[in-house]
């Protein structure tokens, strides 16, 4: 059912009212320490010389090269932040009070908020098994609420997931460096883990990235309630399971098991520093502890 123009409004503004306090309170502060860094950009490539940070190699180059080399950056005053949502079918599922997607709305709000207060630009990216959207980065309170009223609203073309396409569009359209933070329950096909591998490694060269993974605890236990019909909310294909079998219900778990350790491994492989949010739980908690470890 389509919402009317005075409900999405209501929603925008009770979104802004929490979030924005949430922000102001709590995370303005702290994203300036975690995000900003050191407040630099990357420039140019230069032979590496005595007395050089090393952690500034460019490894790519150097290799090409067979001489080290270091990456160079100049200042910058303002940086930018993307949000990269998911946007795919999986996100509309919740078993609590919260839909992965409210919390989603919720989240990418908040570091929205905090990105403004600081003076950064804000963009962001929807995506499915394809670019949905592209919203360029831009100051201001209006650009923000534009950007929670399309999370709200917005209706994708397809309901599969391919993150590797949207990592790599956003690789292409930011040329510098920015702060990326992708909002996914990164329920992530096999054929396209390979690519988002990939995709990552180049993009972890040129940006800062940061996964936050929500999650609902249904996605990881099935309820022993007999025989139901089960629907795959991204390709649609639907399948009868005895929910009261042990063994199915482990079968179940297993699988989510396997697929969850998958993304794990990955993220850690390309050194993507991540938080685990849950649909039943409190999100502020594990943005902090996100917050602080950086």
């Amino acid at each position: 059912m389509a919402q009317s123009e005075s409900d999405i409004l209501k929603r925008v503004r009770k979104i802004e009212i929490k979030t924005r306090g949430l922000s102001n309170e709590i995370f303005a502060g702290k994203y300036h320490t975690a995000f900003k860094g050191r407040g630099m950009s990357f420039s140019e490539v230069r032979e590496y010389r005595l007395g050089d940070d090393v952690r500034d190699i460019d490894w790519n180059v150097t290799a090409r090269s067979r001489t080290p080399h270091i990456k160079i950056y100049e200042e910058e005053r303002e940086l930018t932040m993307m949000l990269m949502v998911d946007v795919s079918g999986s996100r509309k599922f919740g078993s609590t009070e919260q839909t992965k997607q409210n919390i989603i709305t919720e989240i990418a709000a908040v570091l929205a908020f905090s990105a403004a207060q600081t003076g950064d630009k804000v963009g962001c990216i929807f995506f499915s098994d394809k670019v949905e959207k592209f919203i360029p980065p831009k100051k201001g309170r209006s650009h923000i609420l534009m950007i929670i009223r399309s999370l709200i609203e917005f209706t994708p073309d397809s309901e599969g997931t391919a993150l590797s396409e949207a990592v790599r569009y956003m690789t292409n359209v930011n040329k510098k460096r920015c702060t990326t933070f992708i909002l996914s329950d990164f329920i992530n096909p096999k054929s396209d883990m390979a690519p988002l591998e990939d995709a990552l490694k180049i993009a972890t060269s040129r940006h800062d990235l940061v996964a936050i993974r929500v999650s609902d605890p249904r996605d990881k236990t099935l309820p022993d309630v007999g025989i139901i019909e089960m629907r795959d909310a991204e390709s649609g294909e639907k399948v009868w399971v005895d929910s009261s079998s042990a063994a199915v219900r482990e079968y179940f778990t297993q699988q989510w098991e396997s697929r969850n350790q998958a993304i794990e491994t990955l993220l850690k492989h390309t050194r993507i520093d991540t938080a685990e949010v849950s649909t039943d739980a409190d999100y502020v908690a594990e943005l902090i502890k996100l917050f602080k470890q950086r």
